[in-house]
């Protein structure tokens, strides 16, 4: 189910729907807390990537719209909730091409929200999910390509990441992760290709990561939780100048957080992300 933009949601936040390339429809949702719609203040700078394996879910449905407005609100932040291409019809790397498409799109500030209120100082690409791997590969990219300025931060929660060396654990999962990335990208070289496992190239690839924080969110129930250590892990030990964090919620699966938003957890969850934006 879609939910329509707002322009003051209960929340306090304003919202709109964009267009960033007509020619491939590729579009967003905009959000910006009601008190700065007058206000010439710059405000930290999200990128969301939503997660629904490449092939569900936008920014407009109901479990995202909800979450992204909180988000805004409670960070005080303005968001570009980006609705990315999605498999079978435009398998990857349609959706990484769109996530680099948006992230240049920010930067050129081709919105009046984004020229009264963007502080491109402080961009935040954060994704759960799938669209946290399509996250980090942004601030691959971004540490590789110009973009004129340099991503702040980076925020995985619960990401997808796999390869063909796992662990007994995740190996119960393997084949649902297997069939659900060849779908996504049938034009992979599998398991081991890049897109799904950053250290395919070795732990030294990582150190080209252009941004200056990392935070990784993980799940104690959560089937990726170990690929997401792994990805910590490497981090640290490559010779990446930043700066990675990382927290795990005990007890809770999945993105636990947008199925049950109400609860205790996932509110202190959202306070987490909230205090990585907002701290520096």
């Amino acid at each position: 189910m879609t939910v329509p933009p707002s322009s003051l949601s209960p929340a306090g936040v304003a919202s709109r729907d964009v267009v960033i390339l007509p020619e491939t429809n590729l579009s967003a949702r905009l959000y910006l807390p009601q008190s700065q719609v007058s206000s010439t203040r710059k405000l930290p700078t999200i990128i969301y990537f939503h997660g629904g394996g490449f092939i569900m879910e936008s920014p407009f449905s109901s479990t995202y719209h909800p979450y992204t407005d909180a988000l805004s609100a409670k960070s005080n932040a303005l968001i570009v909730s980006v609705n990315y291409s999605r498999a079978p019809e435009n398998p990857l790397p349609a959706a990484y091409e769109d996530g680099w498409s948006a992230l240049k799109w920010v930067v050129q500030r081709w919105d009046p929200w984004l020229r009264d209120h963007a502080n491109l100082d402080r961009i935040y690409l954060v994704g759960d999910s799938l669209g946290a791997n399509l996250g980090h590969h942004m601030a691959m990219k971004a540490g590789i390509e110009s973009l004129g300025v340099r991503v702040h931060g980076l925020v995985l929660v619960h990401p997808y990441f796999w390869a063909s060396d796992v662990s007994e654990e995740e190996a119960k999962s393997s084949d649902m992760a297997e069939k659900l990335w060849k779908f996504s990208c049938p034009m992979t070289v599998g398991l081991d290709d890049p897109w799904i496992n950053p250290m395919a190239d070795g732990v030294g690839a990582l150190k080209k990561l252009g941004c200056e924080r990392v935070l990784v969110c993980l799940a104690e129930k959560d089937c990726l939780r170990q690929r997401g250590r792994v990805y910590y892990e490497a981090l640290k030990k490559c010779r990446w100048e930043g700066v990675a964090e990382i927290v795990e919620t005990e007890g809770e699966d999945h993105c636990f957080h947008l199925f049950d938003p109400e609860s205790g957890r996932a509110k202190d969850f959202i306070d987490q992300l909230v205090s990585f934006i907002t701290r520096c």
